[in-house]
């Protein structure tokens, strides 16, 4: 997997990743040469919803591989930690040498040993300050939030970027939280000027108005497992709407 160099510029409240490079100057190299930014689109493979449809993790990871996705969090709420590993090593293979952030969920210690540079983390697991002493200074770190509350907390804390929801009725969570709708992302927008990541009932017709209402990312499940289509095509339609 490619290197990656994280880089806050605080000029402009935004997180770079920067793929492929040694450095934080080549990074900076690359920023100038606005080749990179925060991913627009942020796919999620859900171990239990692939398994649930009989859709291998393998499969999908290589569809998005193909379909050019640029960041990825793999998400397995019920295995074993060295079932957690196989999955992640298996994306590990098939992301291999190209520019893709993978992030686990949940997990930083397991994030470290797969070699991942990222986890993400609800607002009720590891403190994102913890993680970070977990993984390093250099680790990406996402939190989950669900309330005005839960998002200045998350403002002021130690992720790089905050993720919101669920925006729309999802069925890919069992015990998901209430509906914020757009006006709840509209609220997280104008409380944090940290990237902020839109998830929940995110498809294709609505993803759009969702970076409308201020959202730097959406972060999509179900809504890549669309009946008699491929996962990688319903991801390049994402890519191609979301710009």
């Amino acid at each position: 997997m490619a290197p990656v160099c994280r880089i806050w510029n605080s000029s402009r409240h935004e997180l770079i990743f920067a793929w492929g490079v040694e450095s934080l100057d080549e990074a900076i190299i690359v920023r100038l040469n606005k080749t990179v930014a925060f991913p627009r689109f942020y796919p999620i493979l859900d171990k239990a919803t692939l398994d649930a449809r009989g859709i291998s993790v393998s499969s999908v990871a290589e569809e998005m591989a193909r379909a050019g996705v640029r960041v990825l969090q793999y998400r397995d709420k019920l295995g074993s930690p060295e079932e957690v590993l196989r999955g992640s090593a298996v994306i590990s293979e098939v992301f291999a040498d190209r520019y893709c952030v993978l992030i686990l969920n949940d997990r930083p210690d397991l994030a470290l040993l797969a070699g991942w540079p990222g986890v993400h983390v609800g607002h009720e697991d590891m403190n994102p300050c913890d993680a970070r002493k977990v993984m390093g200074a250099g680790a990406i770190i996402g939190v989950s939030t669900h309330s005005d509350e839960q998002m200045i907390a998350a403002d002021a804390g130690c992720a790089d970027y905050v993720a919101v929801g669920p925006v729309f009725r999802t069925s890919s969570k069992a015990d998901a939280e209430p509906v914020v709708g757009l006006e709840g992302v509209r609220r997280a927008r104008a409380l944090t000027k940290k990237p902020l990541v839109a998830i929940g009932g995110i498809t294709r017709e609505n993803a759009r108005s969702v970076l409308d209402a201020g959202a730097d990312s959406v972060a999509v499940i179900g809504g890549l497992l669309v009946k008699g289509e491929q996962p990688g095509k319903v991801a390049k339609d994402f890519l191609e709407i979301l710009g």
